[in-house]
């Protein structure tokens, strides 16, 4: 099941959005965190959120003052997005997508690259829809949770065969696509970015301490996280 078919999926829907409510993933925990201290001062710039889900981000820098244009392919997400002046909302997969070049500031994806299968030609096109300078940052899974062709949590296991892998996550047959570190940093220096922060977050030893199913982070990173600038 991919992109729109997921997330429209009420079974899956209802899964995550009970994951996100519970606060038991790792978005508030790690993710945003991580993301957040890449980030520039957003005040007047010009941003694209690149699978924005019901829109959290988007929001947020919104209110931080940036006019955000936030894209998902879901019409179950967009439609319980968060309304904002600052945020125009827009359906559209992301392999499909077309900016204006040199129409975007900042381009931000917040665990939403791992489902696109041609991560290099969208990387391509994140290029000439930033202005000189502009910056690109966002979140996948690892691609030590990504890489096993079998899924097992604490198996490292087909690291080198990229592409795509099926997942059970509240539904079957959820399809995310594996890239090596390697892979994803040379898509942007072939696209002509300079990348600036490479961050692999894990819950501290007492963050553990406090919420103990963060354990398993603990013992291998979770979430890959990049800066570049073009």
């Amino acid at each position: 099941m991919k992109g729109a078919d997921l997330y429209d999926d009420p079974d899956f829907l209802a899964g995550y959005r009970e994951l996100r409510r519970s606060g038991l993933g790792l978005n508030e925990v790690l993710e945003i965190p991580a993301v957040d201290a890449l980030l520039p001062p957003v005040g007047g710039l010009r941003v694209a959120d690149l699978g924005c889900g019901e829109g959290s981000l988007a929001v947020r820098l919104a209110e931080s003052g940036a006019q955000v244009v936030a894209v998902d392919a879901s019409a179950a997400m967009l439609a319980n997005a968060r309304p904002h002046p600052g945020v125009r909302y827009i359906r559209c997969d992301l392999a499909e997508l077309e900016l204006p070049a040199d129409s975007i500031d900042l381009v931000v994806s917040s665990l939403a690259l791992h489902y696109v299968e041609d991560f290099s030609g969208l990387v391509r096109r994140v290029a000439a829809w930033l202005v000189p300078g502009g910056q690109f940052v966002f979140s996948v899974e690892h691609p030590v949770v990504t890489a096993p062709v079998k899924q097992a949590d604490l198996v490292v296991d087909d690291y080198a065969d990229e592409g795509q892998r099926q997942r059970q996550w509240f539904v079957d047959g959820v399809v995310k696509y594996h890239r090596t570190i390697g892979s994803t940093l040379e898509a942007l220096l072939s696209a002509g970015f300079t990348v600036q922060a490479v961050r692999e977050p894990q819950p501290t030893a007492e963050q553990v301490r406090r919420s103990p199913h963060l354990v398993l982070h603990r013992r291998r990173p979770p979430l890959l996280v990049v800066s570049a600038r073009g």
